[in-house]
């Protein structure tokens, strides 16, 4: 059985980041070569809802490609109005001499590119891996045979991550672990292997509750490790768990839904009781890491969600009445943030 408090020898970090930031290069061909946005750009600065007025283009995807502009340094944001940088007017504006648009317009029907533009424009997620045998990621995990092989992909990444994330938490004297949409469960196995003293249920929608069950009894962990039935959306989140998990959930979901689901959890937790939010998080100034704001387009892509900053998850845990925000990294330009339920 593989031992889940033990690290790899080797880093495979540069892995994940090919894996993570695989998008990124298209939506800035939607961009550049499409929509000639730096061109326009250049000639009037403006804000994000400028841009998105005047380009007709949607909102989070917008958010997301200043995010992946502004930590490349393509674009700068000066009291909310963004304005290109020098690289950007020398390399990405239109008239420039040296100009690189027809190098990426040699790329502009990639398919993925072509996605891009198609969600810019209608804020909706394009199917998963660009495939046309595949709807969108959300409805896509319906099908049993999509949930399984994407549950095990997601499953492989974990085993690295979940070590890390549980040796950066902090209990506190809490134990009973309620992961919601848990996947495999190999976050909530790392974390009953890290701290033995935490029980952890699995809270995960059909079909893929039986696939958490079949990969946590595979690991030995079925004594410490339950899985229950449930629908985060359409049920109430169980009561008796001091604390929640939400590892790599948050980043599908547009902003009211996240809202939504965090104060779900505010009404399931006791008093005293830790949200702890696993996920790559931006700066609160949305100026990187690059990683991140490259990771989130892929999310931008296939999901309905993003990368959150760090500013948006503390205004959401204040709306919902959480108090404080703690931020800790762990591996592979992820992080855990935790925040608590005041007594």
């Amino acid at each position: 059985m593989l031992d889940l408090t033990h690290a790899p020898q080797s880093d495979p970090l540069r892995l994940y980041r090919y894996r993570d930031g695989l998008y990124a290069v298209d939506l800035l061909i939607a961009a550049l070569v499409h929509l000639d946005f730096f061109t326009w750009l250049a000639a009037q600065p403006a804000d994000k809802a400028a841009i998105c007025r005047s380009l007709q283009l949607a909102e989070r995807p917008v958010d997301v490609m200043l995010t992946l502009f502004t930590a490349n340094g393509f674009v700068r944001q000066e009291n909310g109005v963004f304005h290109v940088t020098e690289v950007a007017r020398e390399h990405l504006v239109n008239g420039s001499p040296w100009f690189l648009g027809p190098y990426f317009g040699s790329l502009k029907d990639r398919p993925v590119a072509l996605d891009m533009l198609k969600v810019l424009r209608t804020g909706k997620p394009a199917n998963w891996g660009s495939s046309k045998s595949e709807k969108e990621w959300s409805k896509a995990m319906e099908d049993e045979d999509f949930a399984r092989r994407f549950t095990a992909a997601m499953d492989c990444r974990g085993i690295h991550l979940g070590r890390a994330v549980a040796q950066a938490l902090v209990p506190g004297g809490r134990t009973r672990l309620l992961d919601i949409a848990g996947g495999s469960g190999i976050y909530a196995c790392a974390i009953a292997a890290n701290h033995p003293e935490v029980q952890a249920t699995v809270f995960e929608k059909p079909p893929v509750d039986l696939v958490a069950a079949k990969h946590i009894a595979e690991r030995g962990y079925a004594e410490r490790v339950t899985v229950l039935p449930g629908d985060m959306f359409r049920d109430p989140l169980p009561t008796g768990f001091d604390m929640h998990l939400f590892s790599n959930v948050l980043h599908d979901w547009d902003t009211p839904v996240v809202k939504q689901l965090l104060a779900k959890s505010f009404a399931a937790l006791p008093p005293g009781g830790l949200l702890v939010i696993h996920d790559m998080h931006l700066h609160g100034d949305k100026s990187g890491p690059l990683p991140v704001a490259e990771y989130s387009v892929i999310l931008m892509h296939s999901t309905e969600g993003k990368c959150y900053s760090l500013g948006e998850l503390e205004a959401l845990f204040a709306e919902v009445g959480f108090h404080g925000l703690k931020h800790i990294s762990t591996a592979a330009d992820r992080s855990i943030v935790t925040t608590s339920k005041p007594h």
